[in-house]
């Protein structure tokens, strides 16, 4: 190579060197002061794409755990109430059963009668009035599709969310007071009636019971789910973890290399920049 003063190319080839490890050693602190490894699409543009995907779906599975909370906290809410409505139909039958009896006059069965017929339009009340942020839960306003539950990040029927149904759960509905009519369970009020509300009362116990059952299963199932969602959404966070996250050691090695580079190729551009001065001893 020449000894000229026009171009100094040792100097170009040490500035573009330099360039090099400085662009390597930006990349390297801006990985290891954000903590990942894909900061921009220029770093890693098919594992940004995956990580987002990641990211979404860990978000989304995050809100089912909460929706599926939530639906617990429904049934929970219903379950409370059907166990009231419990009291009130041990009650009914207590004075069925008093009333059943042939040491009471007629007058008598009537004032047991009212507190039977108090006990059955409480039943109802209960069922009208008991609701979880504005929905009705046993008042027949669920009986039909019920509530769905989403908790998937789609929305496939199998896998993503289900229905909760609760069958109506007033005194009529269970078959008992006034305003079922005038058959069994209507009324305690002469013997014979009282004799057959006992079985009457019988098959509403059985029916609150299988309402109960069905929100004791529906509120195991999402417990289930909640576990399940939740280990997903862990295993997602592992991998996308994998991907985005920078290795912190193999970065600092990464790191200290680049800047040991850059601090030579200052070094070195320095010299570079010196050498042409040797033209002018020849000259001198």
């Amino acid at each position: 190579m020449s000894l000229v003063v026009n171009n100094n190319l040792m100097a170009n080839t040490a500035a573009r060197n330099l360039n090099t490890s400085y662009s390597a050693l930006s990349t390297s602190t801006e990985r290891l002061s954000s903590g990942l490894r894909v900061n921009s699409a220029s770093d890693d543009a098919a594992g940004l794409a995956v990580r987002e995907l990641m990211r979404s779906d860990v978000s989304t599975i995050n809100q089912g755990v909460r929706n599926a909370n939530d639906g617990i906290s429904m049934i929970q809410t219903a379950d409370g109430a059907l166990s009231v409505v419990d009291e009130k139909l041990i009650r009914m039958k207590e004075l069925a059963e008093q009333a059943a009896t042939g040491t009471y006059t007629s007058d008598q069965r009537l004032i047991i009668d009212s507190e039977y017929q108090a006990m059955a339009s409480e039943i109802t009340r209960i069922a009208n009035a008991t609701d979880f942020n504005g929905i009705y839960l046993l008042n027949g306003n669920l009986s039909g599709d019920g509530v769905t539950i989403h908790f998937g990040t789609g929305n496939d029927e199998a896998e993503d969310k289900y229905d909760i149904s609760v069958d109506t759960c007033t005194a009529s509905a269970l078959g008992l007071g006034l305003g079922s009519g005038t058959g069994a369970g209507a009324t305690v009020s002469t013997q014979e009636l009282a004799e057959a509300s006992l079985e009457a009362l019988d098959a509403a116990i059985v029916s609150k019971d299988k309402v109960r059952a069905n929100l004791g299963a529906m509120q195991n199932r999402l417990s289930a789910t909640v576990s399940n969602l939740e280990i997903q959404a862990e295993n997602l966070q592992a991998a996308e973890s994998q991907i985005s996250d920078v290795d912190v050691a193999t970065e600092m090695t990464e790191y200290t290399k680049q800047q040991i580079i850059t601090q030579s190729a200052v070094s070195m551009l320095s010299q570079a920049n010196s050498l042409p001065q040797m033209a002018l001893s020849l000259i001198g």
